[in-house]
């Protein structure tokens, strides 16, 4: 071209969770059938929707309302609903104008990094989930900034090396939580998010919670929603129904602006979001329809509690599984859905390798491998090749740890066994060879 077209920060927007999809395909092509463990998607995962859920969606399909466009922010009667939800807990109150809807939370992220300042820096969790990371440092054309989750700890944050890096960097404006923590599966303790809201306050900065797990908390963990903990710092919450209904093909997510009386600077960037959404209109109206339907449905919680239930034995089980494993260190989950499993320093070398008889599967590994990679991404390519077990490395997360993401979301026993069993045999020939 006559011009370079991207700008700086552009090589930003990678994401090896879906990434690595082609690579497993590739295999699939080969007549191989491959255990998907890449991506959060319950519905892929052989988990049943429910058909009184069903019911809801077919029944407000039978209205003609429901094929028109909704409110640019969203239906006034869902945003009404979601507020008074969110004032019974007695924190930040908000009104229906304080809520946006998206089409999911892909979009919403997009839009809160899209017009901040390139010197204007969110610092998120390490490792990071890949949507804020890359969605943050494709607009500072920049890598993204973190602050350290310790696997020692239980995955908790480093909330030294947070208000150090805070207090020392004064490009930083805002703050990221993901609680329930993606990838890790940690659940923030309510002290420690109050002291994350002391930092923000500190330093006159506002916050970013990413609460799309919030009800999907197991193991007796206990935390405390943004909205109960942030007091007068200016914040948004962001929420949705892909995990927990689960309907991810929704693509219906939705932010809620806390305080935003407090900060000009804060509002005006809200308003901003809120003008690039309505330039698109609105967002998709039927599962927005849905949602008051659903959440008041009182069979709605026993289902929550039963699917935390499942996802508890399982962390359980993965724990189990995993934690006798010399090569690795494991901790059990609380939140989400997902596992980060940690190669132990030193476990993983250049040179180690898994069994491949097939010629054309090892033509293909050979095309993914380059010496350069990250150890652990290495690792995965050699687990997909051999296993056919596609996961995640951990340093496509903007981490210095080495590791992989495995999902707790198998509802088939035989195939979760047969999951982790490859995952096992890989580590161990892997790790001794």
């Amino acid at each position: 071209m006559r011009q370079k077209l991207l700008r700086e920060g552009a090589d930003e927007l990678t994401y090896e969770i879906r990434g690595i999809v082609r690579k497993a395909e590739q295999l699939e092509q080969l007549g191989h059938r491959i255990y998907w463990e890449n991506i959060g998607d319950p519905i892929q995962k052989h988990r049943p929707f429910p058909g009184w859920i069903k019911d809801i969606i077919i029944n407000l399909s039978k209205h003609n309302t429901t094929y028109g466009y909704s409110h640019s922010k969203g239906l006034i009667e869902t945003r009404t609903f979601l507020a008074h939800k969110t004032n019974l807990l007695k924190g930040a109150q908000i009104s229906a104008e304080d809520i946006t809807f998206f089409n999911g939370l892909g979009d919403a992220i997009a839009k809160i990094y899209q017009y901040l300042l390139p010197t204007a820096r969110v610092i998120g969790p390490s490792p990071a989930y890949s949507t804020h990371s890359s969605a943050e440092a494709a607009h500072a054309n920049h890598q993204p900034i973190t602050y350290n989750l310790d696997p020692e700890n239980e995955w908790y944050p480093d909330l030294e090396d947070l208000s150090n890096k805070v207090q020392y960097n004064p490009n930083i404006v805002g703050i990221l939580v993901i609680n329930p923590d993606n990838p890790t599966g940690m659940v923030y303790p309510e002290k420690i998010l109050r002291a994350i809201v002391a930092i923000a306050k500190k330093y006159s900065l506002f916050l970013v919670f990413d609460e799309i797990y919030e009800n999907i908390i197991y193991n007796d963990a206990l935390t405390a929603p943004m909205a109960k903990v942030i007091e007068q710092v200016p914040g948004i919450s962001l929420k949705g129904i892909s995990k927990e209904v689960p309907w991810p093909g929704a693509r219906c997510g939705w932010a809620e602006y806390y305080n935003r009386d407090q900060d000009d600077e804060f509002n005006k960037l809200c308003q901003t979001i809120d003008s690039a959404k309505m330039i698109e209109v609105s967002s998709t109206t039927l599962p927005q329809l849905a949602i008051p339907k659903i959440m008041t449905d009182p069979r709605y919680n026993l289902f929550l509690k039963k699917t935390n239930k499942n996802i508890a034995e399982r962390s359980k089980k993965l724990y189990d599984f995993f934690s006798n494993i010399p090569y690795v260190n494991i901790n059990l989950t609380n939140g989400a859905f997902y596992n980060t499993i940690i190669f132990k320093e030193g476990a993983l070398k250049p040179e180690q390798q898994l069994s491949i008889r097939d010629p054309k599967i090892k033509q293909l590994l050979t095309s993914w491998i380059n010496p350069a990679m990250p150890l652990d991404q290495r690792f995965i390519y050699y687990l997909l090749a051999a296993k056919q077990v596609c996961v995640v490395p951990i340093s496509a997360f903007h981490s210095p740890l080495l590791g992989f993401r495995i999902t707790l979301l198998e509802e088939n026993l035989e195939d979760q066994l047969e999951i982790f069993i490859r995952i096992k045999e890989g580590i161990m020939e892997y790790c001794s060879g």
